[in-house]
């Protein structure tokens, strides 16, 4: 991957005793604006575990070291590693680092063109969403990974079988990245892509329109599979008829690499958040699940909505080519099969 490494591991050495004296000395110490401009660097490539907080990114310290002396800062790449550390990233093992199914040609030109749109729409000031399936929770006395402070542990099921459950909660989260602002639908039946664009098409209606008044483009970040394929029809022909025919809207959709889901912002934005706060406490009822994801902040202002979603919807339905080819849709000359816009193709109903 070039120079878009993971971060290396720097061995502590003993006999330097004054590093502590070192770093309160070091310029950056005295120049807060460097923890910003590195803040700035990192974000547009982090990745993270959707079920804990850890976050890492792909430049190594020796390229962050070079792109911040190209900003005015000189530093060295033990102590980039060191900001990195006040900034809540992490150091991950060999088996985070390989993404085996991510060696796509495209998959760095696609990444830089997720970035460029995410600039444009930024300066715009268009809506931006980033949106994804999260991990399945039957409802009922079963056990949840994690620790919770109580004064006994928690009696629940020995197995986790469905018919014993009140359900099975399938999650479908869209995050604002404008504003950090997360919104879960939990639906309780399939996680199909209908279920997707009607979730989004009711996200836009109740706060999307609200939040952006003026909006006429959406920007949708988006795994390469799930629910929001880049090769399910059904996904394509949702969005046109639900946003661009009945809501007016210009649809542009960037999908991350098959295997880089990580590098989704919702990732590490939202549910790795969301999953501390379920965690270790059974998901007894539909109401306490939904209250453990409104309950969900960080220090950085997250603010969550949680929405339970009763529809039905079945699985296998198919999208023929003529169907297909009356969509508006123009695919990007960058990376075409993950990068596309559909437009209305009628004026929006009033």
């Amino acid at each position: 991957m070039g120079e878009r490494n993971w971060l290396p591991h720097l061995p502590s050495n003993p006999a330097t005793v004054s590093d502590s004296q070192a770093e309160a000395d070091h310029p950056w110490k005295k120049t807060p604006l460097i923890l910003s401009t590195l803040q700035a660097l990192v974000t547009p490539e982090t990745a993270g575990d959707p079920m804990s907080t850890q976050k890492w990114i792909r430049s190594s310290l020796r390229t962050l070291s070079d792109r911040l002396k190209e900003a005015g800062h000189a530093l060295s790449p033990p102590t980039v590693s060191r900001l990195l550390r006040k900034l809540d990233y992490s150091l991950h093992v060999n088996s985070k680092q390989l993404e085996a199914r991510s060696n796509h040609p495209d998959r760095e030109v696609q990444f830089a063109h997720i970035d460029e749109q995410i600039a444009i729409f930024t300066a715009a000031g268009q809506p931006i969403i980033s949106v994804d399936s999260k991990k399945k929770e039957l409802i009922g006395e079963f056990k949840q990974a994690g620790r919770t402070w109580c004064l006994e542990p928690v009696a629940v099921n020995i197995h986790d079988f469905l018919g014993d459950s009140l359900g099975r909660a399938a999650p479908y989260g869209i995050y604002d990245l404008l504003n950090n602002r997360g919104t879960v639908y939990v639906g309780q039946s399939a996680d199909t892509p209908a279920f997707a664009v009607d979730v989004i098409a009711d996200w836009w209606e109740r706060a999307g329109r609200v939040t952006f008044p003026t909006a006429k483009d959406l920007l949708i970040l988006a795994d390469a599979g799930g629910s929001n394929s880049c090769r399910a029809r059904l996904w394509k022909e949702r969005l046109q008829t639900m946003l661009c025919d009945r809501l007016g809207l210009e649809i542009t959709v960037c999908h991350y690499p098959t295997g880089c889901s990580k590098w989704n912002p919702i990732e590490h934005r939202l549910f790795s958040f969301i999953s501390g706060n379920c965690a270790g406490t059974p998901l007894r009822t539909w109401e306490l699940f939904l209250a453990a994801i409104r309950g969900t902040s960080t220090k950085a202002g997250l603010t969550v909505e949680a929405v339970l979603h009763p529809d039905k919807y079945q699985t296998g339905w198919t999208v023929t080519n003529a169907l297909m080819r009356t969509l508006n849709l123009e695919s990007h000359t960058i990376c075409p099969s993950w990068s596309y816009t559909l437009r209305p193709r009628q004026p929006a109903c009033p």
